[in-house]
């Protein structure tokens, strides 16, 4: 009978995670239509409401889209003390440490206690995606 050492069971595993981190790589082509965003794009542009805007924490970006085709990007960390803004609602990023707001067209301040906009972040529409350039 043989005996299957702890080793070989740690080795085992780390070949099936590294099989499924290369089966997660893909080409960086358009999305195929069926709802979700291309590889490596924070979302489908269609998923950003008008008038609103999403928060991607671990991108560390707000996307927004002020007017219909509009797309703007700004960083989530709050000017005032650098807490992550954590939502988007009523025309406004929002931080939820002491209130500040900012503007879903351009970043400035809204309401304090920030006293400077939040700085743009380079986002790029392609093909219906979504990206940080």
């Amino acid at each position: 009978m043989t005996e299957t050492t702890r080793r070989a069971v740690l080795a085992g595993a780390a070949g099936v995670g590294a099989a499924a981190v290369l089966a997660g790589c893909g080409d960086d082509e358009p999305d195929s239509g069926d709802g979700a965003a291309a590889v490596g794009a924070l979302a489908k542009a269609a998923d950003i409401p008008v008038g609103g805007g999403r928060v991607f924490a671990e991108q560390k970006v707000v996307v927004t889209q002020p007017a219909a085709g509009t797309f703007k990007g700004f960083t989530t960390t709050c000017t005032h003390q650098g807490c992550s803004v954590e939502k988007v609602e009523d025309g406004a990023i929002k931080c939820p440490c002491h209130g500040s707001m900012f503007s879903i067209e351009d970043g400035s301040v809204k309401g304090g206690p920030a006293t400077r906009p939040l700085p743009e972040k380079a986002i790029k529409v392609d093909g219906g995606s979504i990206t940080v350039t």
